[in-house]
């Protein structure tokens, strides 16, 4: 639409300069030069408007300018006082392919040369005045709408970059979430049941206890897969804290756990759990940990998660938890940190253990869920 609107304009311009020629009195064959004239000066103006424009050797668009001006002036010595309107569009074509302030100073150039010719054709100082602001506005009129359909033009393409990053932002999420929701719940199911496989004969009521949880995990997995496709979702650092302890219990790993915190912001909340069923779903897939030691702390407006567990292999831990294309896992926590203006760590330490750790800052007070004067959340501390 923007082109659309620069080319109707342009067009108009041309054609009353066209009119007027024809209004002197010319010959079929000085009309139709004047025709080829008109044309091809159009057709140079136009140019600056399209996406190829900007994509031309810099020795190309001087030679389309020259070009341009051959097309104002020489005419001039045959049309005389009939082509004085069209200068304007060198004055316009000067301020878009010359840089400021030399584009500036050739458009002033080309209001005074057409100023010094009308006073040479007639002398009479309305017609300079007039020509002059004339050759002024049209100048500006070119220059301002060809900048009009460009920017246009820009902006469409930044809408389209955008929406791109936006789609390629959605789709890192989904299988960001997915890796991380899957990851452990899949690892919990097989890993309970294994351990039913075991019980069924010896123990069948544990094994039916185990069972109803594994039915609780599959549910779980399928609300938060359900969750990720709607956009969001939300995760509490106390059911997560359950779960591991669960989980590492079927995998016959002794746990500590040392949880004290007040009442946290949703979102730092989520991170908090993801930060905690990524570490425990690591520590299931790449160790054969016997232990391992949990502990969330909140002291001078940051919470602190620490996890810590042996059994670590020899080889490298980052290269095992963060194989694949583009990288995931710790990568992913990292970024989700990061986003709170935190920082996450995992580094092997001596004796084959693990330590991931991770801190927060809080983002103003959080409202307390307790009704007493202690506002403080019950230190819970589990060891089994």
């Amino acid at each position: 639409m923007a082109r659309l609107v620069v080319v109707t304009v342009f067009s108009c311009i041309a054609l009353l300069a066209f009119f007027r020629v024809l209004l002197t009195g010319v010959t079929f064959v000085t009309g139709a030069l004047c025709t080829v004239y008109i044309v091809a000066l159009l057709s140079l103006q136009i140019l600056w408007t399209s996406r190829r424009a900007a994509e031309l050797p810099v020795w190309l668009r001087y030679a389309a300018l020259f070009a341009q001006a051959c097309l104002v002036y020489l005419p001039l010595l045959q049309f005389k006082q009939s082509w004085v309107g069209l200068p304007g569009f060198l004055a316009g074509s000067a301020l878009l392919v010359i840089p400021p302030p030399f584009g500036w100073i050739t458009a002033g150039l080309v209001v005074v040369s057409m100023a010094f010719t009308q006073a040479a054709y007639t002398g009479v100082p309305e017609d300079v005045l007039y020509i002059t602001l004339s050759t002024i506005l049209t100048g500006l009129l070119v220059f301002g709408l060809t900048r009009l359909a460009t920017l246009v033009t820009e902006l469409h393409r930044a809408r389209e970059e955008l929406a791109k990053m936006a789609v390629a932002r959605e789709r890192l999420r989904f299988a960001r979430d997915l890796h991380d929701l899957l990851g452990y719940n899949l690892s919990a199911i097989t890993l309970k049941s294994e351990l039913t496989h075991r019980l069924v004969i010896k123990h069948p009521a544990r094994a039916r206890e185990e069972l109803v949880e594994i039915l609780q995990i599959s549910r779980q997995a399928l609300a938060d897969v359900r969750a990720v496709a709607s956009g969001y979702r939300e995760m509490s650092l106390d059911e997560e804290c359950e779960s591991a302890k669960s989980v590492l219990a079927a995998a016959d790993v002794h746990v500590q756990m040392d949880i004290s915190y007040r009442d946290l912001p949703v979102r730092v909340s989520t991170v908090l759990a993801t930060v905690l069923r990524e570490g425990i779903t690591n520590l299931l897939r790449h160790s054969k940990a016997e232990f391992c030691e949990i502990s969330v702390r909140q002291r001078d407006g940051k919470v602190v998660i620490e996890l810590v567990n042996d059994g670590v292999p020899t080889e490298p831990v980052d290269s095992r938890q963060d194989s694949g294309p583009g990288g995931s896992g710790i990568h992913n926590l990292s970024a989700r940190v990061a986003e709170l203006g935190g920082e996450l760590t995992a580094e092997l330490m001596a004796d084959n253990r693990f330590r991931l750790y991770a801190v927060m800052p809080l983002f103003g007070p959080a409202p307390s869920r307790d009704t007493g004067d202690d506002d403080l959340k019950p230190p819970l501390r589990v060891v089994s």
